[in-house]
């Protein structure tokens, strides 16, 4: 991807100034976060309101089952972009667009993170020189053919009424799609944000070793990602508690106003990949064939805390039309399903 001339004037600051900022800030938060579980109980006795604390039990629940994932694939990501030497990775890539799409929707099959992890591997991809297209190709494939979720997802299924293939196929179809649409357009890179074409930039120049590179680009990535998970996961706490369950299960029967319901479902209660097989299991009595395969596919891909990650590389008019393909895609898919099964 092209290049940003070097900001100088905002990017003064030496590596181990920004490094020692970020390493301070993230002890203060975590200091803060002892102090309030310690002095909480004492200064407010007052109990919150329980749908608070369901909302707030939530978007906790959200964030620490999103951190261990985050945490590798900011390793993974800078892996690539600073120990794995030029050309190894490209050499094994065919050299025709659509084969490289092909083979990098493959690449979440290696990579045993879950889709909030696949978020700074892929920006890593970006820095590495892949084009936008086929970032986005490995991003939207990854969280479902990555292998811990196709176990889990035969654990909660099996191969009853084609749910498991028709996800793995489903994913795969969605994610090169995606890829070939955003390969027409006439300026990919128009795709990203300014911000993190500046990050790029950033990285690319960044002096020293590989050590102090790795641990230079560990902050940036922490300081981009990290703010975008937790406004997520809130998000995703509050609107779990707002929307009414009755109202979806009331529907749950309707062979398109199922996957409309559960397509909703998966945007807002945000479940980690690996296990959101075992939630979609609870609504398979209730719910047609067709509404699981969808909400196994919009949910790793277009979620709440999913589309906050996102932010974080892709402009909002990307992340609209990404959301659109997607649930658009999934609800064919998902019709498609019940009308054979």
């Amino acid at each position: 991807m092209p290049r940003t001339e070097p900001r100088t004037a905002r990017l003064a600051p030496s590596a181990s100034a920004r490094v020692l900022a970020g390493l301070g800030l993230g002890a203060a938060f975590l200091a803060l976060l002892v102090l309030i579980d310690l002095l909480a109980p004492t200064l407010f006795e007052a109990s919150l309101p329980t749908r608070a604390q369901d909302g707030l039990t939530l978007a906790i629940s959200v964030l620490i089952e999103s951190l261990p994932f985050v945490a590798l694939g900011v390793v993974l990501s800078i892996v690539v972009q600073v120990w794995v030497p030029p050309g190894v990775i490209e050499r094994w890539m065919p050299r025709a667009p659509w084969a490289r799409r092909a083979v990098l929707s493959l690449l979440g099959m290696v990579v045993p993170v879950c889709e909030c992890g696949n978020v700074p591997f892929a920006r890593g991809l970006l820095m590495r020189g892949f084009s936008v297209p086929e970032t986005l190709t490995f991003l939207i494939a990854a969280p479902i053919v990555n292998p811990i979720v196709i176990i889990t997802t035969h654990q909660a299924f099996g191969f009853d009424d084609g749910i498991l293939i028709a996800r793995l196929l489903g994913g795969y179809a969605i994610a090169n799609l995606i890829g070939w649409l955003y390969s027409r357009h006439p300026s990919p890179d128009a795709l990203l944000t300014d911000r993190f074409r500046e990050t790029c930039d950033l990285v690319v120049h960044e002096p020293g070793g590989r050590w102090r590179r790795s641990l230079a680009q560990f902050v940036i990535e922490l300081r981009a990602v990290m703010p975008a998970l937790v406004i997520g996961s809130a998000l995703a706490g509050a609107v779990q508690v707002l929307v009414p369950r009755d109202a979806l299960l009331a529907i749950g029967s309707n062979p398109a106003l199922s996957i409309v319901a559960m397509i909703v479902l998966a945007m807002v209660v945000s479940i980690c990949s690996n296990v959101d097989s075992f939630f979609a299991l609870s609504f398979a009595s209730t719910f047609t064939p067709g509404s699981i395969v969808a909400f196994l596919l919009v949910g790793p891909l277009v979620d709440v805390k999913m589309l906050a990650l996102l932010r974080t590389t892709f402009t909002t008019r990307t992340l609209v039309g990404l959301s659109a393909v997607v649930i658009l895609a999934a609800f064919a898919i998902g019709a498609a399903v019940n009308l054979i099964v």
